[in-house]
């Protein structure tokens, strides 16, 4: 994701006055921020984002604080977004829980090692690929895409469903859109698929959309598939997951360039117990937070309990472990950031010693958190 632009101050009141003015009309109003932005040299996302707040700030459109009552009184306890400006959403109690980047890999040299721990005779079983790759037109294959991505979704942190309707209407990006793409299906050992990566030809540049699967040697197995184009000389994984191994499974680890890192997910905690209740958890424990949502205006603290993967979360009196905003809290709450690194970072402040350390694994995660779709 590219680097966020400042416009000045003056440049952004023109135009969110142009643009307000632009809507009042219904000839002009739709398309006014692309348009606009297009005419200013504006980001249209940017200007839209401003213009939604100064209309909010106006009273011209329910704010957030309007959205996040009803939510709760609907029942939900969390709420996500991405964000067109990161420096917004913060002040709302959304924390960034999930990230992007890209890795680009030189074809040539992307050659793959032999995997060292299968000389090893006292060395406990690693998995193995055994399956195969169809590739078909994206027309082809709709069914065979809802199917592995709810697969996915169900087991992958961060993940949120793909109604149906997505992509009935073609609501997003490849390979949600019907934009031609060709599709490398992955099949096991008994032919059912488990695994599929999206992807493009431009040139001599393979570019993946997505690659979707549970199992890492079947995204192993996708990767070595689209680098074995023999007319590419190189391949570009858009939206690569964080936690997957593939730059160290190369001969030549510099083969592999990690580009456009940047935020992506971000989730704001509505009620705090049920949240902590319905998420996962890998270890037992004990934590008593002291949560901060002064957009709300909201101060509670919580008894946070987890035994055997199940978490109880209730209010109480004993001393804090952990002090920290609800905007934090959100960043931590899907295991893609460690409470230690906000700690550091002097966000979340704790009470003794050991809290940290603690903390990182309660809300650690088997899988890192990871999301690629655009909503």
């Amino acid at each position: 994701m590219p680097a966020l632009r400042k416009y000045p101050e003056e440049l952004r009141q023109r135009a969110i006055r142009i643009t307000l003015d632009a809507r009042k009309d219904p000839a002009s109003c739709p398309g006014a921020c692309a348009r606009i932005g297009d005419q200013l040299g504006i980001n249209p996302d940017t200007l839209r984002g401003w213009v939604t707040q100064a209309e909010v700030d106006t009273g011209g459109r329910a704010g957030t604080t309007t959205t996040d009552a009803e939510l709760r009184a609907r029942g939900e306890f969390l709420a996500v977004l991405l964000a067109s400006e990161a420096t917004i959403y913060q002040g709302f109690g959304y924390g960034m829980a999930t990230y992007t980047r890209r890795l680009t890999l030189t074809r040539h040299l992307a050659a793959f090692a032999q995997p060292r721990a299968r000389a090893m005779t006292d060395a406990p079983a690693t998995s193995s690929h055994t399956g195969s790759v169809e590739v078909l037109r994206r027309a082809e294959c709709g069914e065979v895409l809802e199917e592995v991505y709810d697969r996915y979704r169900r087991a992958q942190p961060g993940a949120l469903g793909r109604p149906h309707r997505w992509l009935a209407l073609g609501a997003g990006a490849p390979p949600v859109t019907p934009t031609p793409r060709y599709v490398a299906v992955h099949r096991d050992a008994d032919g059912v698929p488990d695994g599929y990566a999206s992807y493009s030809i431009d040139g001599e540049t393979l570019t993946v959309d997505e690659t979707i699967t549970t199992d890492h040697a079947v995204f192993t197995a996708l990767a070595r598939f689209v680098l074995g184009h023999d007319l590419v000389t190189q391949c570009v994984f858009k939206h690569f997951p964080p936690d997957h191994p593939l730059r160290w499974q190369l001969a030549d680890f510099d083969a592999a360039e990690v580009s456009n890192d940047g935020d992506w997910l971000w989730v704001r905690l509505l009620d705090v117990p049920r949240a902590l209740i319905a998420r996962g958890w890998v270890m037992d424990g004990e934590l008593v937070l002291d949560v901060d949502d002064p957009f709300l205006g909201e101060h509670n603290r919580y008894l946070l309990t987890v035994r055997g993967g199940k978490a109880d979360c209730v209010p109480t009196e004993r001393g804090p472990d952990l002090s920290l905003d609800v905007s934090d809290l959100g960043a931590v709450y899907l295991g893609g950031t460690a409470p230690s690194t906000l700690v550091r970072a002097g966000h979340i402040r704790t009470h003794h010693r050991g809290a940290a350390a603690l903390a990182d694994g309660l809300f650690r995660t088997e899988r890192a958190p990871h999301y690629l779709h655009w909503f």
